[in-house]
C-alpha cells in the first residue's frame, strides 16, 4: 500500500480545506488526497438533514452521480445511519460479512477475489453530529483499522472545524450585510444620498462631509474631475438641507457665453440690450430661499465675478439695466475641476472671490482612487440600461471585470456609464464579455490583443472564456452548458479539457 506519512497528509488536507470559500471544493479535494494516500476505493461524506431526520451524500470520490443520489438513509439506518445516530465511529473489516451494510449505492458487487473493509466515523459540531466520513479500501489482514479509524477521526474533527469557521464566517457577512442594509437605509431617509454609488474609504468621507454641511446654510465649493459626481454631491446637499422644499438651480458656468452669463445669474430689464425684449429674471432670483448650483465656477469672467462676490457678501444684486435692488436669500453651492490657486497666480480668479466660495470644501475623488467601487457602479449601470433597452443581461464575465478594474477611467463615472451603456447595446448574449468593451478599456495585455499573436490564440481565448461563463451560469453542469452553447456534450467537455478548465470549480 502506498502511504504517506501521518503528519504529511494531515497537513496535504489541511491545506486542502483552508485553500477556497468554497466547502464542497475543498471536500472532494480531501477525498482526492485520502484515495490516494489510504488506498481507498470509495469515500463520502454523508449530511444529516435535521428536519427530516435524512441523510444524503454531499460529496463522494469513486461514486457516480446515479450512485450518490440513491445514497439517502434515515437515521440509525445501516452503518452510516447508526454511526450518524449514536456519534460512534464504526468498523467492518470485510462488508460481506456484514448484515448491517445495506450497500445502497449499489456500487460493491460481491466479488470473492476483492474483499472490502469499511470504516465510518462521526463528524461532529461539539456534541452535535452534523454528518459522517466513510471510507472503502481493499481488505487487509495487516492493516490496522483501529488507526484508520484514529486518522479519519482526527480528518473529521478538521471538516467540523472548517464548517464551523465558514458558518462564523456566514454569520458575520450576514450580520455585516444587515449593517450596512441598515446604514444605508438610513443614509437614504436622513442624507438622499442613494444615487451617490460607492462603498469605498474615500466615499464615505465624501458622505460624511456631505451630512455634516448639509444642515448648515455655508457655502459649499466640490472640487474634483470632470465626470466625478459633483452635481449630484450638490443635489444631495440641498436635498437633505432646511431648503430642500425650496428650488434648487443650477448653472453650467462654462456653457454659458461670458457676454450671456450676468444676464443669465442676476437677470436683465427690458431694453437692457439688443434683444432684451421683456424683462428677465436670473437664476438667483428663481433659487430665492433655495440653493443655487454653480458648475464650473472658474470659467466666469473677472467682471462678473466682483458682482458674484456682492451676492455672496451682501445677499443683493440688481438686474442687468436695472436700478432696483434685488435682495436674494441664496445658498451657493459651487463646483470646479480646475485649480483656483493656479488661476489666482494668474489673476483670472479673484482671490477674495475664492476665500468666499471655499469657506467648506468637498474633494469628489477620482474613480482611478476608488478602485473598489468600480464593479458596484458597473453593475448599477448595467441594471439600469440593460432595463432601458429591454435586455436580460445579468452579469459581467471576469475578464471584463478584470478589465474594467485595471483601467485608469481618465473620463471617471461618465466614462464607465458610457462604457457600460455601450456594452449593453452590443450585447445579445446573457453575460457582457471583455469584447464588448470599447477599445480603450480593451488593454492589450488583458484582452489578448498584443500585435503578433495569432488567429488560433484569439479563438481559444475566445472559446475558454465562453466555456467558463456557460460552466458559471449552470453551476457547472456540463450537459446544460453544452446546451447554453449550443454544442453536444462530447465536444463541450473536450474543449473544457483542452482549455484546462474544470467543471468541479463552478459547482
Amino acid at each position: 500500500m502506498q502511504k504517506i506519512e501521518e503528519v504529511t497528509l494531515l497537513y496535504e488536507i489541511s491545506k486542502a480545506l483552508n485553500v477556497s470559500l468554497d466547502l464542497k471544493k475543498s471536500l472532494y479535494e480531501v477525498l482526492e488526497i485520502l484515495s490516494s494516500s489510504m488506498d481507498m476505493e470509495r469515500g463520502t461524506i454523508t449530511i444529516l438533514n435535521p428536519l427530516r431526520n435524512e441523510i444524503h451524500i454531499e460529496v463522494a470520490h469513486g461514486l457516480s452521480r446515479a450512485a450518490m443520489a440513491r445514497g439517502k438513509y434515515k437515521l440509525g439506518e445501516g452503518i452510516t445511519g447508526r454511526v450518524i445516530e449514536t456519534g460512534k465511529a464504526l468498523l467492518v473489516p470485510k462488508i460481506s460479512e456484514e448484515p448491517l451494510f445495506l450497500n445502497r449505492t449499489a456500487t460493491r458487487k460481491a466479488v470473492h477475489d476483492k474483499e472490502l473493509s469499511f470504516m465510518c466515523v462521526p463528524v461532529k459540531k461539539g456534541n452535535q453530529v452534523v454528518g459522517a466520513l466513510s471510507v472503502d479500501r481493499p481488505f487487509e489482514e495487516s492493516y490496522s483499522l483501529k488507526d484508520g479509524k484514529r486518522l479519519l477521526s482526527i480528518i473529521a474533527t478538521m471538516i467540523a472545524q472548517r464548517v464551523i469557521n465558514l458558518e462564523t464566517i456566514q454569520f458575520e457577512k450576514e450580520q455585516l450585510r444587515e449593517e450596512n442594509q441598515r446604514l444605508q437605509e438610513e443614509l437614504s431617509n436622513k442624507f438622499r444620498i442613494t444615487n451617490i454609488i460607492g462603498n469605498s474609504n474615500k466615499m464615505r468621507e465624501v458622505f460624511q462631509m456631505i451630512s455634516q454641511v448639509s444642515k448648515s446654510n455655508a457655502t459649499v465649493l466640490l472640487r474634483g474631475e470632470s465626470g466625478t459626481g459633483k452635481e449630484l454631491a450638490a443635489s444631495a446637499i440641498h436635498y437633505n438641507s432646511l431648503r430642500s422644499k425650496s428650488p434648487f438651480v443650477k448653472v453650467n458656468c462654462a456653457a454659458l457665453p461670458s457676454n450671456l452669463i450676468e444676464s443669465e445669474l442676476f437677470g436683465h430689464e427690458k431694453g437692457a440690450f439688443t434683444g432684451a425684449i421683456r424683462q428677465k429674471r436670473g437664476k438667483f432670483e428663481l433659487a430665492n430661499k433655495g440653493t443655487a448650483f454653480l458648475d464650473e465656477i472658474g470659467s466666469i469672467g473677472i467682471d462678473v465675478q466682483v458682482k458674484l462676490l456682492r451676492v455672496l457678501q451682501e445677499k443683493e444684486f440688481e438686474r442687468v439695466g436695472g436700478y432696483e435692488t434685488i435682495k436674494a436669500d441664496v445658498r451657493i453651492i459651487a463646483a470646479t475641476n480646475k485649480n483656483l490657486e493656479q488661476a489666482i497666480e494668474e489673476e483670472t480668479f479673484r482671490g477674495d472671490l475664492y476665500y468666499r466660495l471655499n469657506v467648506f470644501p468637498i474633494y469628489m475623488p477620482p474613480l482611478r482612487e476608488r478602485k473598489t467601487d468600480v464593479l458596484l457602479l458597473a453593475d448599477h449601470f448595467l441594471e439600469k440600461y440593460a432595463k432601458e433597452n429591454h435586455k436580460d443581461i445579468r452579469r459581467l464575465s471576469t475578464p471584463a471585470i478584470d478589465m474594467l478594474i485595471q483601467y485608469h477611467w481618465p473620463g471617471n463615472v461618465r466614462e464607465l456609464e458610457n462604457c457600460i451603456e455601450r456594452a449593453v447595446l452590443l450585447c445579445e448574449e446573457g453575460v457582457i464579455n471583455s469584447y464588448h468593451l470599447p477599445p480603450t478599456v480593451q488593454t492589450a495585455e488583458e484582452s489578448d490583443t498584443l500585435p503578433g499573436r495569432s488567429l488560433e490564440d484569439a479563438l481559444a481565448n475566445l472559446e475558454r472564456e465562453m466555456i467558463i461563463d456557460a460552466l458559471k451560469t449552470t453551476r457547472g453542469n456540463m450537459a446544460k452548458g453544452a446546451q447554453i452553447l449550443k454544442t453536444t456534450e462530447r465536444k463541450f467537455a473536450y474543449k473544457a479539457l483542452k482549455h484546462d478548465v474544470d467543471y468541479r470549480l463552478y459547482r
